[in-house]
């Protein structure tokens, strides 16, 4: 049953609508910018208005309507606490990297339908409750993307763009075998991502296969080690916007399918497992900071430093799998708030690297010299954001890590003691990158020639700034609606 005013399918379908009017109308780039901008916009409104028609522990505002019903298939959306979590940051990031790109100048319509139509790609992942509808939008995101990177992007755009088309394309097959998994073996079979939760029907050597196949299609996704390197070459390559999604968004979608599939549809091989997978993570946490700390290219440098906060969450999410339920709540809670927090805080990292190529040309550190006199403001930012990415208290990284290392630190102290090491590093990689690069005399090479951030730049990072400061001072405007679902989910897969 459709509830009375469908406002999550509204929300889902407004992006596709700004694109499909965007490619029939040949708007002036004024115009496309107005579109792409103003439909941005109201999505978030609608992402807003979920919220205040309140959240349940479970799912709610369910839309539910008749797709195939020969093999159980349906339209079916709703969010929990978790998935409008996501859904929350899409509506945030997406605003933000759509105003930052009124700039372009190279096929704007194509490229601003592009990014509305894989905002709509995401908040269907996030948001849909039926294997076969998720699948769908996954795909869809993988396509967006693509053509982003390949069409927009830097001198081995294509390259990159090929890469990861191929990296994720072989994840998204072995997502596809374990759903089809979880299908067959459902009585009834249904895709209802519902039913499966609440009656897990994989067992014995099936249920080992889906675990490890949703586990490789996911940490493709994240990415984990040894699956990251199609990640630093897209990011490099990608432009500004493209990266801040990229890191922000794409890369959520397989940390949502550690806790909705793997927590939730396979919680015994989770269990039996998790240690398994928190050595992944672990070394991820580490190996991450290790090559970032070893990156000449800023842009590149902030990627690799993505692989070591994707580290971090996976560890969180493994915990909740096997601890008590009250380490497991800190860990889960930790590990979603880092979801949010990573979209916010890499997101504007990227447009800020981006914001500075435009003026230097570079993002080579050693060339990078005395940037914080010739550009005060964009420079500030950018340091607030570098200190937020290392986990400085008050900034949104920190109460995220502290659950984790705290839900992780009773059951696994080595685990935790050796992450806190890849939290060293990073630190002393950013604090090393700002004295390089914003620190010192001014390198007459790069002297500016250009303003200081402008009015459309301002408009792109303010609102993420004010979300990483308010995020770490005060987690619970978030958290609120992160911790009944991950009650509620504690509760039934203990």
């Amino acid at each position: 049953m459709m509830t009375n005013f469908p406002l999550l399918s509204i929300t889902l379908f407004l992006p596709l609508l700004g694109a499909i009017l965007l490619m029939v109308f040949k708007t002036g780039r004024k115009g496309t910018n107005l579109i792409a901008v103003g439909t941005a916009f109201l999505t978030l409104l609608g992402t807003l208005g979920m919220a205040l028609r309140g959240l349940e522990g479970g799912f709610s505002q369910v839309e539910e309507v008749a797709w195939i019903p020969q093999l159980g298939a349906a339209y079916r959306v709703g969010i929990d606490g978790i998935s409008y979590t996501l859904v929350l940051l899409t509506g945030i990031l997406f605003l933000s990297s759509i105003v930052f790109s009124t700039k372009i100048k190279q096929k704007p319509r194509a490229y601003m339908a592009l990014f509305l139509m894989l905002e709509t790609a995401c908040l269907g992942v996030f948001m849909s409750l039926d294997l076969l509808l998720f699948y769908v939008f996954f795909e869809i995101t993988l396509v967006g993307m693509y053509f982003i990177i390949a069409g927009w992007g830097h001198e081995n755009a294509k390259k990159a763009g090929i890469m990861f088309f191929i990296y994720t394309l072989v994840g998204s097959l072995l997502l596809l075998l374990a759903f089809l998994a979880l299908y067959l073996h459902a009585d009834p079979r249904t895709f209802d991502m519902r039913t499966l939760i609440e009656n897990p029907p994989v067992t014995g050597g099936i249920a080992v296969f889906t675990f490890w196949a949703l586990f490789l299609a996911f940490a493709i996704k994240t990415p984990l080690f040894p699956f990251h390197s199609w990640l630093p070459m897209a990011h490099t390559e990608a432009p500004a916007a493209g990266s801040a999604i990229l890191a922000g968004i794409l890369l959520k979608l397989g940390a949502y399918g550690f806790i909705r599939f793997m927590l939730q549809m396979t919680p015994e091989m989770f269990r039996e497992f998790a240690v398994v997978v928190m050595a992944v993570a672990v070394f991820s946490v580490v190996y991450g900071a290790l090559v970032a700390m070893a990156q000449t290219d800023l842009k590149r440098m902030v990627a690799y430093t993505s692989i070591n906060h994707m580290g971090y969450l996976t560890f969180g999410v493994a915990v909740a799998a096997v601890s008590s339920e009250s380490a497991g709540i800190r860990g889960l809670d930790g590990a979603t708030l880092q979801m949010f927090s990573h979209g916010i805080v890499t997101g504007l990292l990227f447009l800020l690297i981006g914001a500075i190529q435009d003026r230097v040309t570079t993002r080579e550190i050693p060339l990078l010299k005395g940037l914080l006199k010739s550009y005060p403001v964009l420079s500030g930012i950018f340091v607030v954001a570098a200190f937020a990415s290392l986990g400085l208290p008050g900034l949104a990284h920190f109460p995220a890590e502290f659950q984790i290392f705290l839900g992780g630190f009773e059951d696994y102290p080595w685990a935790v003691a050796i992450m806190l090491l890849g939290l060293v590093i990073v630190s002393a990689l950013y604090i090393r990158a700002i004295q390089r690069s914003f620190m010192g005399p001014v390198d007459q090479n790069i002297l500016q020639t250009v303003k200081d951030v402008n009015t459309r730049e301002l408009l792109a990072f303010i609102p993420l700034l004010i979300l990483i400061i308010l995020t770490g001072v005060y987690p619970d405007w978030i958290l609120k609606y992160i911790h009944e679902t991950v009650k509620f989910i504690m509760s039934s897969t203990q």
